[in-house]
């Protein structure tokens, strides 16, 4: 069964099939769901540690092992993706996120489904000017931008074949964080906390944030939309400059709100490029990357269409951070499932 917008239980609704289900935003939702009386299964290439007995073992890149896992007529939510900074080889962006994607729409055709929810990413703008929205210009600059727009055409043209039927929901979050994740935002905030942080650049940039809890409602919420094309951002306001954030959460540890530290731009940058140079000579990687400092550095603010919908998210974005910080760096959770990403 699943919930109407008002919060009802509607009768005679389809499984859903979470694909990608096991990994961090997967793993909350279905959480959402099972609380939800949500009749869900997933559909990844882990088991599921919290769900094992609801996940069908099948990796996207497998057409006959993807056709076996996906149900008569379930809606399909696709998580599935390819998205580290440091993927090798590069081939890779584009088997699991165009060819997966390829692989997911024969596999719903066949298997009767007409609903796919997709998520996307804001990455597919780019280094977007300031409140880029739902019809910002798309200009990729790495493979994940790049294979995650190819993904979206994939699943465009599927919906394209029996419109009046299929609803095609894409969702571009822009980075998404919150407990067990071991992503880029937890790697800020454990710098801040560990008292050896140090700003790169004047720490004027803002930086668009989405917490995962508010993500996975939205995934749910968007579970009723009608045939068509819907296409969001996903964002949690307000945004934040890099000097606000560290101010903040040096706040909640109960230290100075005062940044002493600032290295340029240009001396970050080069040292990145270093460690780009001697990752490749070794083979190793490491946390500084020169598109790390880039994207640090950045402004990346977004604008989204979300607010029409009527969707309200359930985390206010400054609670999430103080949760999110609670959980990582004072309560104790050691022993616990982490999920790594960017």
């Amino acid at each position: 069964m699943l919930k109407s917008h008002d919060g009802l239980v509607n009768d005679d609704i389809l499984k859903v099939n979470v694909v990608g289900g096991a990994g961090f935003i997967g793993s909350r939702l279905c959480k959402r769901f099972a609380r939800g009386g949500v009749d869900f299964f997933i559909t990844d290439k882990n088991i599921s540690v919290e769900f094992g007995s609801k996940t069908k073992v099948a990796d996207v890149t497998n057409l006959e092992m993807l056709k076996d896992a996906i149900r008569d007529n379930s809606i399909i939510i696709n998580l599935a993706a390819e998205h580290r900074d440091d993927v090798f080889p590069l081939s890779l962006y584009d088997d699991v996120n165009v060819l997966g994607a390829r692989n997911l729409c024969t596999s719903a055709t066949e298997g009767g489904a007409t609903k796919i929810i997709f998520t996307s990413s804001v990455a597919v703008y780019g280094f977007a000017p300031l409140g880029t929205d739902e019809s910002g210009e798309i200009a990729p600059f790495n493979d994940y931008g790049r294979t995650k727009w190819e993904a979206e055409q994939v699943y465009k043209n599927w919906q394209a074949e029996d419109p009046q039927k299929r609803t095609l929901v894409i969702i571009r979050p822009t980075v998404v964080f919150g407990e067990r994740n071991r992503g880029n935002v937890y790697n800020l905030l454990r710098q801040i906390t560990s008292g050896k942080f140090l700003m790169v650049g004047d720490g004027l940039n803002r930086k668009s944030m989405a917490y995962v809890e508010n993500v996975a409602a939205f995934l749910q919420y968007s579970l009723d939309f009608k045939p068509g094309i819907h296409i969001y951002n996903y964002i949690d306001k307000p945004d934040f400059t890099m000097n606000a954030l560290v101010a903040h959460v040096n706040k909640l540890l109960g230290r100075s709100a005062e940044i002493k530290f600032r290295l340029p731009y240009s001396i970050g940058l080069l040292i990145g490029s270093g460690f780009d140079l001697v990752a490749k000579i070794t083979g190793k990687k490491f946390p500084i990357s020169a598109i790390r400092v880039k994207k640090f550095c950045a402004n990346s603010v977004y604008e989204s269409a979300i607010e029409a919908t009527g969707f309200v998210p359930p985390v206010p974005l400054m609670e999430a951070i103080e949760k999110t910080v609670r959980f990582e760096f004072i309560e104790d959770h050691k022993g616990e499932q982490v999920f790594y990403s960017e």
